[in-house]
């Protein structure tokens, strides 16, 4: 059965009538859950607050909300931090996240407005009214929703509408960054609160599909409430029943989706740059899941909203965040290997330990797994395959020219259908060891001694998808040689896994560690650094990838 959803407007602190409003509609509906678009609490009211938090405003049904143009109350935020939840029947969905209610309802949000003195990096703070362009970025990982809640309304949404629309657009707060948010996730219903005093209700509008062999229509349904109890009695209510049947036909009415993608990858020039950084490095636990839908003896992997790789996720250590492309962000690791001393004399003042990570929720770098609702995998892939690779190429040409080519790199990734979210490691090595041969024989010589099987020798710049589970390795290096261009060396290594192979995923890192005489951090947990060490990494890798960073 589908369920039925309510609706709310601002609210701005009329707790005690809106929550008494819902109670007598829930009696003869039975809500799923309730949603506030916009503010739930109003400037310095603390009494309302209080009442709240003291049961003498009782919530119905479950109810969830998110920051709108205010902040929240000290108070609330508070009690979010203490407990989580607020009172009974009442959730915080936190200013950018993914939320997947019980009855399977999938809903991204994205409070507050944009802040666009923000550059380079996602808002850490979830309780204030503002968010960054890469906030937004981040959540298009989520491939889809079936509704999208935003504060801020996605530019020209009126663009090929006949419904009026009584307010001056220019006085509508709007963003590109939601716009492209919309097209990549295809919400079914995208709510906004409006910033007036009026009701807006958009017709449906359609997405291109990709695949012409498929023939379901994604449709989108634009609405923005007015604030609840509003002096023209504007239409601040909205309930409706949430169906996921797939729909085969363009409704009569509907228009094309009005936005032009903001984030479809441009042609640039050509570049020798790159991007950079994130945080884990294999710290994976993800033997104990499979992502593939057909086997499902296994315990689901954590969605987006849980993974320790996703951008969407509200806990993830932000500050490590280097860079975000469009398909791809780059971090530094936790736990790094080298220490930011270990290449000091070779001129790199920090780890250099890097991951290249995709904004997409998949185990692999392939149309099976980026395939989701909406979603073309084979493209998907392509883009994502595309834009790592010009990351490690950036970054292996800011290693050599940072430390006059004393530094080349390794590069690696760990391929498997029961990954939880695919990554590639990136770590410096002495350019030496690549030319003579130092480095593809410590990878054959602990495969030996790890029982693994042998590495394949491959073209060293192919984005030909690999079929089934593999380790990879890119060795690389710019040799220093009379010649002004010196002599670029590049290796690539290709395992094979099966099955039958147990895998140490530390195996790239145990390498390393033996190659740079760094056993004794072999062990990433065993050289976590404190914040203040993550963001003096990250800011001096920063000004060092300055010129080849092809995001700025």
């Amino acid at each position: 059965m589908a369920p039925k959803i309510f609706v709310l407007g601002n609210v701005n602190g009329q707790l005690q009538t809106a929550f008494s409003k819902l109670a007598a509609l829930h009696a003869k509906n039975q809500f799923a859950f309730a949603i506030v678009t916009g503010d739930l609490f109003a400037d310095d009211d603390d009494e309302t607050v209080s009442q709240l938090l003291d049961g003498r405003i009782s919530v119905p049904v479950s109810t969830y909300f998110t920051v709108g143009t205010k902040a929240l109350p000290d108070r609330i935020v508070a009690k979010i931090e203490k407990d989580e939840e607020i009172c009974e029947n009442l959730h915080f969905l936190g200013k950018r996240s993914i939320t997947k209610t019980s009855e399977g309802v999938r809903i991204v949000t994205l409070g507050g407005r944009l802040d666009p003195t923000i550059v380079g990096g996602q808002s850490k703070e979830q309780h204030l009214p503002f968010h960054t362009a890469d906030d937004a970025k981040a959540l298009r990982g989520a491939n889809s929703a079936d509704i999208l809640l935003t504060t801020v309304w996605p530019s020209s949404v009126w663009k090929g509408s006949s419904v009026t629309l009584s307010a001056d657009t220019s006085s509508i707060p709007t963003s590109d960054a939601i716009s492209d948010l919309v097209l990549a996730l295809k919400p079914r219903y995208h709510f906004s609160p409006s910033p007036g005093d009026f009701f807006y209700e958009r017709e449906p509008f359609f997405h291109k599909n990709k695949d012409d062999s498929d023939s379901s229509v994604a449709l989108t349904r634009f609405l923005s409430l007015a604030t609840f109890g509003n002096a023209a009695k504007a239409k601040a209510m909205y309930a409706f029943s949430l169906t996921k049947e797939e729909v085969t036909s363009i409704p009569p009415g509907a228009t094309a989706a009005p936005f032009v993608d903001s984030s479809a990858p441009k042609k640039r020039p050509a570049a020798d740059g790159g991007s950079y950084s994130r945080f884990a490095n294999g710290h994976d636990d993800s033997s104990r899941y499979n992502r593939r839908k057909k086997r499902r003896d296994r315990s689901p992997p954590p969605g987006p909203d849980r993974c320790f790789f996703c951008l969407s996720n509200p806990n993830l250590p932000t500050h490590m965040v280097c860079s975000i492309g469009d398909d791809v962000y780059v971090a530094t690791a936790k736990g790094p290997l080298p220490t930011p001393i270990t290449f000091r004399d070779k001129g790199l003042d920090f780890p250099g330990h890097l991951i290249m990570v995709p904004l997409t929720h998949a185990p692999t770098i392939s149309a099976a797994s980026m395939t989701e609702e909406g979603v073309d995998g084979a493209e998907m892939a392509a883009r994502t395959f595309k834009e790592m690779t010009r990351f490690r190429e950036a970054l292996q040409a800011m290693t050599s020219s940072r430390t006059k080519r004393k530094l080349g790199a390794v590069t690696w990734e760990i391929s498997r259908a029961r990954n939880i979210h695919t990554h590639w490691q990136f770590i410096p090595v002495p350019a030496d060891m690549v030319a003579k041969g130092l480095v593809e024989a410590a990878f054959r010589v602990e495969a030996e001694n790890l029982k693994l099987p042998k590495l394949e020798a491959k073209e060293f710049g192919s984005s030909d998808e690999v079929e089934g589970d593999y380790f990879r390795v890119w060795i690389w290096a710019d040799e220093d040689t009379d010649s002004e261009e010196g002599k670029i060396i590049g290796k690539c290594l290709l395992m094979r896994l099966d099955e039958n192979v147990h895998f140490d995923l530390q195996y790239g890192r145990k390498v390393m560690a033996k190659l740079l005489r760094l056993e004794e951090r072999t062990v990433w947990q065993n050289c976590v650094q404190d914040e203040e060490e993550e963001t003096a990494d990250v800011a001096a890798f920063r000004e060092a990838f300055k010129e080849w960073d092809f995001t700025a």
